[in-house]
């Protein structure tokens, strides 16, 4: 089961339990338990989702421009930088199996992470996850979102029109930056294939099973603070 949807049922359930039995401090746990839950939840659900009424809803979708132009300027200028692609031709790794995946576990992809914090914490989303610890809430989506970054990277390079014109040109060293104008093109052109609903899509599916932790600590720090809550007034 969903771990936000099984954290707010055991919210709903305690509370409802806590008043069947008249149980004051049952009840309090419960109802905190669901609002963080809940807040939480909501919170998530703006990031991907544009809700009526709420500004700064759906930021992923409506940035996807952005999001789009570092992963760009991210591959040009990190994997496929002229000094890369000349070690790459002159090692004759291009002229035997073309496998770049060796290659891609040892870019560093931390900026595009970064890039993506920085777009959230910039639009008007970011006060609201300002709340929830600000960008150090976002930490733990690091990993995911690299790794699947470097699957989705990879996956591009790995067209078999981008092999076939890699082939057609590493044998003419004086077109060199030729080479890398032409990535550039297939680049741009895979991009220009993104839209805003595949952008959610792809940064929703690297990182929704990390997000879900989010809702049940929230539900977690929330009925501590319920309980808390309920001692001092009861």
């Amino acid at each position: 089961m969903d771990k936000s949807l099984l954290t707010n049922l055991i919210a709903v359930s305690v509370f409802g339990l806590g008043w069947e039995l008249h149980n004051d401090l049952m009840m309090m746990v419960g109802l905190f338990a669901l609002s963080g839950a809940l807040t939480n939840w909501l919170a998530i659900h703006m990031l991907f989702e544009k809700v009526p009424g709420l500004m700064g809803s759906g930021v992923i979708p409506a940035r996807f421009e952005a999001f789009k132009s570092a992963i760009k300027n991210l591959m040009m200028e990190q994997f496929f930088s002229q000094g890369n692609i000349d070690r790459f031709v002159s090692g004759g790794t291009a002229k035997s199996s073309l496998n770049i995946g060796a290659v891609m576990e040892k870019i560093d992809l931390s900026p595009a992470f970064e890039r993506l914090v920085e777009v959230i914490m910039n639009s008007s989303f970011g006060g609201m996850l300002g709340m929830l610890g600000g960008a150090d809430a976002l930490t733990p989506l690091k990993e995911p979102f690299i790794a699947g970054m470097k699957k989705s990277m990879v996956e591009i390079s790995e067209k078999e029109s981008f092999k076939q014109l890699l082939q057609a040109e590493i044998d003419q060293p004086a077109v060199m930056a030729d080479i890398r104008a032409k990535i550039a093109e297939i680049v741009d052109a895979r991009l220009d294939e993104l839209t805003p609903q595949l952008v959610k899509e792809m940064v929703q599916q690297m990182i929704k099973e990390h997000l879900g932790w989010l809702v049940i600590w929230g539900g977690v720090f929330g009925g501590l603070i319920g309980l808390l809550s309920a001692l001092i007034v009861l």
